[in-house]
């Protein structure tokens, strides 16, 4: 494989057209990784029935995200590292970062896949699933983890490529995943009949295909960048990087998901109907998220790349692009989802209760979308630069940690639905003015050079 240097030289140039060329391929990778998970919910909700729709979504949802989000931890710190290495040109070390990578990528699908087997009904239950849902919860779950390493090669694979600057080829990589998940859910579910199970075949085949086209992207060729299975290994350096950064990650995303663990037990305890609404709104909420998401992606890698480069300047010059851009989305999404909420929602059931339900969600929710904003663009800047133990401390805290006391000890207060949502824009209100300290006064450029060894700032 040929150097790609010329893939996308994000470490020169203007900075918010960079930006935006780099974000728009995410954001709509991540528009098709949502559209597949979308695609199950509704065929599952329009032709199976609510039950099975708080089956796909709630239930399963959390869990998955749980254990994915662990792994996706480490993605993370894979792709600081291959991105800090491309943008300092030590090509030889991105490509031993690469293979280690991979590697990575699988082992964590082998323990994935028995972790998830093993515990998948246990975890259920832990999360007061629905007595009516529960068996098609499980059904869906158990496929849907024997085919988990498909997802986390894929996931490690479009990290990888798009830390070499190209997020691009992970976008084409997933409409051709999300069309075969789309053509699988209609055969499988609607004309096959086979219920939450083909929704869940559906699912692992699509993301079968994806891992097999990154496998193949970047075993293609020779020379740098090429992976080889027999040359797969833990490079003992490069995986103690890794682990630094990824770790804290991966402990935050766990921790994250069991602070949703947590909503989604208190949400399931009000009834299948609340259950069916919140998956419902989930797919809404998953709008901003994919964008706010792909700008955290987006600013992660610049701001690695440049970093790399010592390109300082860069970096904090690209946070207050981001933030200008991504404050912008965010009030045209509100928008939207106030306006065409309930037209959305019904795209996935047409039960009243439910629809009533989920539109209450959306009008208590929506509209504080910008607290989040500084959570995902100032920890990605820092995560870039190599520190992602404060970060994961500050979310931890005032997120999973005020999340969890929020619904423990306030909401039994006022048993309310409302007063369960109202533990997001509280929590990221909190988040965001610790950020936003830290970003500004915590010296954390100055201990990534000193770390990095690179020559002081002038």
């Amino acid at each position: 494989m040929a150097r790609r240097s010329n893939i996308n030289n994000i470490t020169e140039g203007i900075i918010w057209r960079q930006l935006l060329a780099f974000f728009f391929p995410i954001l709509l990778g991540s528009f098709f990784q949502q559209l597949y998970n979308t695609v199950d919910a509704v065929v599952v909700g329009r032709f199976v029935g609510k039950q099975a729709l708080a089956a796909v979504g709630g239930s399963t949802g959390t869990l998955i995200n749980l254990l994915i989000g662990l792994f996706n931890g480490i993605a993370s710190g894979a792709t600081v590292v291959i991105s800090q290495f491309y943008g300092a040109a030590r090509y030889k070390d991105a490509t031993k970062a690469i293979r280690t990578s991979v590697a990575l990528a699988l082992a964590g699908g082998a323990v994935l896949t028995v972790v998830g087997l093993a515990l998948s009904g246990v975890a259920l239950r832990a999360i007061a699933t629905p007595a009516d849902a529960f068996d098609m919860a499980l059904t869906y779950i158990r496929i849907y983890f024997s085919g988990i390493t498909f997802s986390l090669i894929y996931n490690m694979g479009a990290g990888i490529i798009r830390a070499m600057g190209d997020s691009r080829r992970p976008l084409y990589f997933l409409i051709v995943s999300c069309l075969i998940n789309i053509v699988a859910d209609l055969l499988l579910v609607v004309e096959l009949n086979m219920g939450v199970a083909g929704a869940a075949i559906a699912t692992v085949l699509s993301q079968a295909v994806s891992a097999l086209l990154v496998l193949r992207y970047l075993s293609k060729g020779s020379g740098e960048f090429s992976v080889r299975f027999k040359k797969l290994g833990f490079e003992k350096g490069i995986t103690g990087s890794i682990i630094r950064i990824g770790v804290p990650i991966a402990l935050q995303s766990t921790l994250y998901s069991v602070s949703n663990i947590i909503i989604q037990s208190a949400i399931n305890s009000f009834g299948t109907d609340a259950s069916a609404a919140w998956t419902a709104y989930g797919k809404i909420d998953s709008l901003f998220w994919m964008m706010i998401s792909a700008f955290g992606i987006a600013i992660t890698t610049f701001s690695g790349q440049n970093f790399g480069a010592m390109r300082y300047d860069r970096v904090r010059q690209s946070v207050r692009a981001c933030l200008g851009m991504s404050l912008l989305v965010t009030l045209a999404v509100t928008g939207v989802t106030l306006l065409g909420g309930r037209w959305i929602l019904g795209l996935f059931t047409d039960d009243t209760a439910v629809l009533e339900i989920g539109f209450s969600m959306v009008r208590n929710l929506s509209p504080f979308y910008f607290t989040s904003i500084c959570v995902e663009l100032l920890s990605g800047a820092v995560r870039g630069a190599g520190d992602s133990l404060v970060p994961t401390l500050s979310t931890v805290l005032a997120i999973c940690g005020l999340r969890a006391f929020w619904v423990v000890a306030v909401v039994p207060l006022q048993r309310t639905l409302e007063m369960v949502e109202l533990s997001y824009p509280i929590t990221w209100s909190a988040a965001s003015l610790l950020f936003i300290l830290y970003y500004l006064f915590g010296g954390w450029m100055k201990r990534c050079i000193k770390r990095a060894g690179h020559p002081r700032q002038s």
